[in-house]
């Protein structure tokens, strides 16, 4: 179940829209996910990975950024990633057409707070049983959400790191296994060079010792 969904632009953390389901949480269980996040949106930077998970007990905020906005919902944390990635990217392409050209200039908080319209429609064709049993022909360009990074959102705004360095530390583990790997097959293969120049040198010596020996 999506319990909250949040829009806000990139550049500034300004929230745009927003569509809450006060029926599946308690009103200050709300107020305090809806906090993070616009904690979360204070964070994000134009270095930020473009898709992540942020664990929050039992409950995930997963966020898609695309053309300088944020579009970020809660779910339990049992609620399949690959049919909350969806639904964002729904909200994402309707979003764009309404209000795409209008983004970049808006002050005011929620200035469509009217989207919530679309917000609710979208949100109960994701979670409908139907949608649940079709999950393999949902977007198949989001096959790859197990691979999208996962954080602790506590840790995130304890610490007051950025996603950014987060994203930075995860490509330089990444870099570095990918030099571990390189590093081990370059060993592997010198030892194999090793291996069988000692091999050689062994017959080599033998061919020598066995023709001057016999003459």
């Amino acid at each position: 179940m999506v319990s909250l969904t949040m829009i806000a632009r990139v550049a500034d953390g300004l929230a745009l829209a927003t569509s809450i389901q006060e029926d599946e949480q308690s009103v200050r269980d709300l107020q305090q996910y809806q906090s993070q996040a616009k904690q979360l949106f204070r964070r994000l930077n134009a270095q930020s990975p473009d898709r992540c998970t942020l664990e929050a007990g039992d409950m995930n905020f997963h966020y898609v950024i695309a053309q300088g906005v944020c579009y970020l919902c809660l779910c339990e944390a049992s609620f399949p990633k690959t049919l909350a990635f969806a639904y964002l990217e729904a909200l994402h392409t309707e979003f764009i057409e309404q209000y795409g050209k209008r983004v970049p200039t808006v002050t005011r908080p929620y200035s469509f707070i009217e989207f919530d319209t679309y917000i609710q429609k979208t949100k109960k064709s994701y979670i409908d049983s139907r949608a649940r049993r079709n999950l393999g022909s949902i977007n198949k360009e989001l096959q790859d959400v197990q691979r999208i990074m996962v954080v602790n959102i506590e840790e995130v705004l304890q610490r007051g790191e950025a996603l950014s360095a987060i994203n930075t530390k995860v490509s330089n583990l990444s870099s570095l296994s990918k030099k571990y790997r390189s590093d081990a097959k370059y060993l592997n293969t010198r030892s194999t060079y090793a291996k069988v120049a000692a091999v050689s040198v062994f017959f080599l010596t033998l061919i020598i010792y066995v023709r001057f020996w016999w003459l």
